[in-house]
């Protein structure tokens, strides 16, 4: 496996690939990231990871500066999965100059990022700038970032980018918790507590799968049972598979997304599901 932290040096090695598959990631790889190369590895190669935390996607007061660099632990697990190249930019690298060009996406003002402002714009511009150094014929991403996924899909779509996009599930903990980077930041008592809202998202998902359509009154008895255990609840939204809005009447195929903070860790999860 090869570490490269240029897009010269990348370009070069990657000059003759025509099936590369591609891994973006902030690095602080659990078995999500790994399960998303062994996805990338079934569809084409070299498989490409890279591992950059994006200034862009952070806003005021959240935790760029204490995200967790891994690097060489992360490169570890890369080998192993049969990972073939890792792109490991430094800030200079990604942005020689400021970022004065940004792709706006839709539905970036809506759930996360109505509480993450610019979050979305970050995410769609680093993503587009890999996409260009990279050239992948397939990237897989995972669905516990569900909006970003939708967003991301939107981009290729939009710009007609000639990949395939590849979606892995999400990834749990034994008693339900999606795995998160952001996981670590959790106390001991945290953490015995965080399955609570995956616990919650699977009894609203089979209230709605038994035919109930109260969407307003499912989302708030969530949030009240997460508050009652002292959550700090961004959003729970039943919302339209299709175009992450409202559901239309009848609609039949939805996602239960949430993001609450539970101290200071900010956890977001979903779960789809289909109205009887």
């Amino acid at each position: 496996m090869r570490l490269i932290h240029s897009i010269a040096e990348l370009r070069a090695a990657l000059l003759d690939a025509r099936e590369t598959a591609f891994v973006p990631t902030m690095g602080n790889l659990h078995s999500g990231h790994i399960s998303l190369i062994e996805l990338a590895g079934q569809h084409g190669r070299p498989v490409v990871a890279s591992i950059f935390v994006n200034p862009l996607q952070f806003g005021a007061g959240e935790d760029f500066s204490r995200y967790p660099r891994t690097l060489e632990a992360d490169c570890a697990q890369l080998e192993a999965a049969g990972c073939d190249i890792v792109f490991a930019p430094d800030a200079q690298e990604m942005y020689p100059e400021p970022q004065t060009f940004s792709v706006q996406p839709p539905l970036a003002n809506e759930l996360c990022g109505a509480f993450r402002p610019g979050h979305f714009a970050g995410v769609a511009t680093v993503v587009l700038k890999l996409f260009n150094m990279v050239q992948p014929r397939y990237a897989a991403f995972g669905k516990k970032d569900y909006q970003q996924l939708f967003i991301l899909k939107g981009l290729v779509r939009q710009f007609n980018l000639p990949i395939v996009m590849l979606e892995g599930e999400t990834g749990r903990a034994e008693d339900g918790l999606a795995l998160s980077s952001r996981n670590g930041y959790l106390t001991g008592q945290e953490r015995a507590e965080a399955p609570r809202l995956y616990r919650l998202l699977r009894a609203a998902a089979q209230r709605i799968e038994s035919g109930e359509a109260a969407f307003a009154a499912i989302e708030q008895a969530a949030a009240d049972e997460l508050a009652r255990h002292g959550w700090r609840v961004d959003y729970i939204a039943v919302r339209s598979r299709a175009t992450l809005l409202a559901p239309q009447a009848n609609e039949p195929d939805l996602v239960i997304l949430a993001a609450a903070h539970l101290g200071r860790t900010r956890l977001i999860d979903n779960i789809e599901c289909r109205l009887a």
